[in-house]
């Protein structure tokens, strides 16, 4: 019988606890909630079903019961508790941005992978079983040649000008919040599926006025790229639209088929062609067959974010035991994020076209 992990969540905000939640569904022990007000760590134990909390990240360093801690803190820490967990010799599962700046990501990159730990990074859209479907297609030939890559990553929960929170202030977000925060979940959804990479690009970013003084970091923006293969494309990322709580949507399009998935219809795959266009059910009889082992819930049982919180804490368990997993996003990939927005922010402030290592 396999020994249950040991988890420890740095951080009790929404993500936080919809790590906690993927952590015990996934069959893990939630040995430690970390948060620095010993009241909110010992009533947030409580509600998540751990162990105990914590106020000091470093205690749970040295606690043998630890095997994996994720970092769901403000951006300004995870360089820091990251590093310190591969130090200790734990796992580490961090939410984006890996660090403030590309240079200490690219340092995360390298100490994780000279420590052999298993780092991941929490791109989880990749886990609907619809975007496994969709990235079976392409691998298979069934969209044929790529022509086009577009799509939009749009939300509104700061839509309104007073609207503001911890992300806007560059301090501890970093130099770029929305396409930092959300449109690199896209870009890392778009190379994922398509399996090639944005190559060079240029984009134009907005901010909107708001009391109280200029806002440092985009609203929003659009982008232009050309991948590693010489296909187009384009996105729309915004933090201020209203109505559109968390639309993640994109269209990969071929010579023979197009294949859109929407996240707030994650359930089903839009599989286009000349003769005829259909829904393609997630886990139905016409799903490719690759996509099988990310929809474990009967077809027409719908299946959401939490379910692909799961999935990937799943993976990184697998991984951690020296299972082989499939797909599992890393701190390369975390680098890879940190990496396009740095050529992001650059186009912006240039005007240029920039190319992306």
């Amino acid at each position: 019988m396999k020994r249950r992990l040991g988890s420890a969540i740095v951080g009790i905000g929404m993500i936080g606890e919809i790590h906690a939640r993927a952590v015990r569904a996934a069959g893990g022990d939630l040995v430690a909630v970390v948060t620095r007000d010993a009241a909110t760590a010992s009533s947030a134990a409580g509600r998540l079903a751990a162990d105990r909390g914590v106020t000091d990240w470093r205690e749970v360093l040295d606690d043998p019961a630890v095997d994996i801690v994720h970092v769901c803190t403000p951006n300004h820490l995870h360089a820091e508790i990251a590093a310190a967990v591969i130090a200790a010799g734990k796992h580490v599962i961090c939410e984006k941005p890996l660090a403030m700046d590309l240079g200490s990501a690219a340092a995360l990159e390298q100490q994780a992978g000279a420590a052999g730990a298993v780092a991941a990074v929490p791109f989880v859209y990749r886990f609907y079983g619809a975007v496994r479907d969709a990235r079976a297609r392409v691998a298979h030939g069934e969209a044929g040649d790529l022509r086009l890559l577009h799509g939009t990553y749009l939300q509104d929960w700061l839509s309104r000008p007073q609207e503001s929170n911890w992300r806007v202030d560059p301090a501890t977000s970093g130099s770029s919040r929305a396409f930092g925060d959300i449109g690199v979940h896209w870009c890392d959804l778009i190379e994922f599926v398509t399996g090639q990479r944005i190559a060079r690009l240029t984009a134009k970013l907005f901010t909107i006025d708001r009391p109280g003084g200029p806002v440092l970091t985009e609203d929003g923006g659009t982008l232009m790229f050309e991948t590693d293969r010489g296909v187009l494309g384009s996105a729309v990322i915004s933090q201020v639209s209203p109505g559109r709580k968390n639309r993640l949507w994109f269209s990969v399009e071929g010579d023979t088929a197009s294949l859109q998935f929407d996240q707030e219809n994650p359930d089903s795959l839009w599989v286009g062609g000349r003769a005829e266009s259909r829904i393609v059910p997630r886990g139905a009889e016409a799903s490719h067959p690759d996509a099988a082992p990310y929809n474990p819930i009967p077809v027409g049982h719908p299946m959401g974010y939490q379910d692909c919180f799961t999935a990937f804490v799943g993976d990184v368990h697998r991984a951690v035991r020296g299972e082989a997993v499939d797909g599992l996003p890393t701190f390369t990939d975390g680098l890879r994020a940190a990496t396009i927005t740095n050529a992001v922010l650059d186009a912006a402030k240039t005007g240029n076209w920039v190319e992306v290592p």
